[in-house]
């Protein structure tokens, strides 16, 4: 029988961390990460992903209009962006000696 309960995907992003975009129409920029959605392996990232939402005047709105918003993009076309070389990098994970987990770029070995 199949379970209802959402899987938990392990994914190699967080919240706060800067991206390098490698597929997709935003391909080639970077941005920070805003929110994550485990459920549809997709994040948010700052001033990517742009996409236009008309809303309806309401009693809390009244002007209504046009609102621009950042949708989502999945993570499988995400590498983190290491700040010390300036490149897109895959993250490496290790246990240091006091048993600190830390993700590190396997270009240049620095700590994310």
């Amino acid at each position: 029988m199949k379970s209802n309960a959402l899987k938990k995907n392990s994914l190699h992003i967080k919240s706060g961390d800067t991206v390098y975009i490698i597929s997709g129409k935003e391909k080639g920029k970077t941005g920070k990460v805003l929110r994550i959605d485990r459920a549809k392996n997709k994040a948010v990232v700052e001033k990517l992903n742009i996409a236009k939402k008309h809303s309806k005047p309401t009693q809390k709105s009244p002007s209504g209009g046009i609102n621009e918003i950042e949708m989502g993009i999945d993570v499988s076309n995400m590498l983190l962006y290491c700040n010390k070389c300036a490149k897109p990098s895959r993250a490496g994970n290790k246990v240091l000696e006091n048993g600190e987990k830390i993700r590190y770029c396997k270009r240049c070995e620095e700590e994310f």
